[in-house]
């Protein structure tokens, strides 16, 4: 059973009024570098071998999003890849798009007091590497969908024709990029693979087994 307190009318209004206001506007919907940077998202240990692994399998393509869950030893556990929609930039649609993916491919862990997994973003898009207003709407879309699934939210990387980068951490590099062909799994696989390896060595794992 829970219990609480109703909201007065004139708290009612005012909290309708609001949220009217931000989904009239987009721009509320979208997170500054800086706010990125100091919401504390974890960094990745081997950053460019999550971002080989999830090129090698889902080969994006310019407005191409690819939402993966990494567990605690930053293996994949599950991805899912999909076209952004022409329309403008706006947060709380990515939220949506983003959200539905992963209820697609993985449970939600809303159950545990923490949590347990992280959920990462790359987007394959034109332009440099530099922060635009298109990669807020995506920070913030990532953002909520975590918290809306259960999840830690992870790192948001761009993939681009100069190469990869993850935002709010000044680290990347130039292959893989959006030009470039994915890496096969036989040059990317290093025998014995290790239990413990990244992303990229649990794609490996399970496409050695197929």
């Amino acid at each position: 059973m829970t219990f609480g307190f109703a909201p007065s009318s004139a708290a009612s209004m005012s909290t309708s009024a609001d949220l009217s206001a931000a989904s009239a506007n987009p721009l509320t919907r979208m997170l500054e570098p800086a706010e990125w940077a100091a919401a504390g998202i974890p960094l990745l240990r081997n950053p460019r071998e999550v971002v080989s692994g999830l090129h090698a399998r889902h080969r994006p393509r310019p407005t191409t999003a690819v939402v993966a869950v990494l567990d605690a030893d930053e293996r994949l556990r599950a991805s899912a890849s999909f076209t952004r929609r022409s329309a403008p930039a706006d947060g709380w649609m990515f939220r949506n798009s983003l959200l539905a993916q992963l209820r697609r491919v993985i449970p939600h862990d809303l159950r545990r007091r923490t949590p347990v997994r992280t959920a990462v973003l790359l987007y394959c898009r034109e332009g440099d590497a530099r922060w635009t207003e298109e990669d807020g709407a995506w920070m913030w879309g990532l953002r909520d969908a975590c918290t809306l699934h259960g999840l830690r939210c992870g790192a948001y990387i761009t993939l681009t024709h100069d190469g990869w980068q993850v935002l709010g951490e000044g680290r990347g590099g130039r292959r893989p990029s959006a030009d470039s062909p994915p890496e096969s799994f036989a040059l990317t696989e290093a025998p014995p693979l290790p239990r413990t390896g990244g992303a990229a060595s649990e794609v490996l794992r399970r496409a050695a087994a197929r």
